[in-house]
């Protein structure tokens, strides 16, 4: 367990969250895995991540307790009661978006925060979008270069 809140398979039924095809969702429930990855991210008090399609919020929660700031963006409404709980545990930590990853100024997002003007992208990231999601970071890194971190699991 990583915090006090419900196991994630629990959240899941409790709001009736199937992961959809459609949207091309996997959901990840395992805790040693997500803890692996938010160090892998580096995620820590003084850093802020954002993490695309965070579904129910498995790496949301292990980003969160490591003490990052989190930006989520997630496009399934079905997901934001389980979103809204996980940021009622974790207050002024979390910041839901509900759009479409492709759609979102990302820079604009950041500055909204406090003037954020740089952060780590982590993502298990839906399949029907991760190519273009992909691409339009790589685009963004040639820009800026040395300002990206990526993390990104397909």
């Amino acid at each position: 367990m990583i915090d006090a809140l419900p196991p994630l398979r629990e959240v899941v039924a409790r709001f009736g969250l199937d992961a959809k095809k459609t949207l091309g969702q996997n959901f990840l429930f395992d805790l040693n895995l997500t803890s692996r990855i938010a160090r892998a991210v580096g995620a820590a008090p003084d850093k802020t991540i954002v993490e695309i399609g965070p579904g129910p919020g498995g790496l949301t929660r292990a980003l969160l307790a490591q003490g990052a700031r989190v930006l989520v963006i997630e496009r399934d409404g079905r997901c934001l009661p389980a979103l809204e709980e996980i940021a009622a545990h974790y207050p002024n930590q979390l910041t839901i978006i509900e759009d479409d990853a492709l759609n979102v100024d990302l820079p604009l997002r950041l500055e909204e925060l406090g003037g954020v003007t740089t952060a780590r992208l982590c993502a298990n990231l839906p399949y029907n979008i991760a190519t273009a999601l992909l691409t339009r970071w790589i685009e963004a890194e040639k820009q800026n270069p040395g300002q990206a971190f990526l993390t990104a699991m397909f």
